[in-house]
């Protein structure tokens, strides 16, 4: 079996996940966000919320969902560089912003399962 490349298979999830999001209302606004405190998968607007999406991906022998992935260390990286996304875009700082996550799951057979948490955590739940 060949084993696909890990940024492949990244975006492929990533694709996924943005497709998904699309289906369900949510418009785009930017897909990954670098900067020097790290990245941001998916940037969205859900209404006049500004969502933040992190996309995790579990392959089939993984013990724990995709959605279960993101600790506090993850939490606080995603809330600092949305802090960089925010200054250096003006014109989303006054809005709500909103941390979600889509975890996409793959069992034996290769059928994927997303499950999208909204509101996964807040800034005040990372402990900045």
């Amino acid at each position: 079996m060949v084993r696909r490349n890990t940024r492949a298979v990244g975006n492929a999830a990533e694709n996924f996940a943005f497709q998904f999001l699309k289906r369900k209302g949510l418009i785009p606004v930017r897909r990954n966000f670098q900067c020097r405190l790290g990245e941001l998968d998916l940037i969205m607007q859900d209404g006049r919320c500004l969502v933040i999406v992190e996309v995790r991906f579990r392959g089939s022998n993984s013990f724990v969902t995709a959605g279960l992935t993101i600790d506090k260390r993850k939490q606080r990286k995603l809330i600092r560089t949305t802090a960089m996304f925010l200054a250096w875009n003006a014109q989303f700082a006054n809005r709500p912003v909103r941390f979600d996550v889509v975890g996409i799951d793959t069992d034996a057979r290769g059928n994927q399962s997303i499950d999208w948490i909204k509101d996964a955590f807040r800034p005040n739940d990372a402990s900045l």
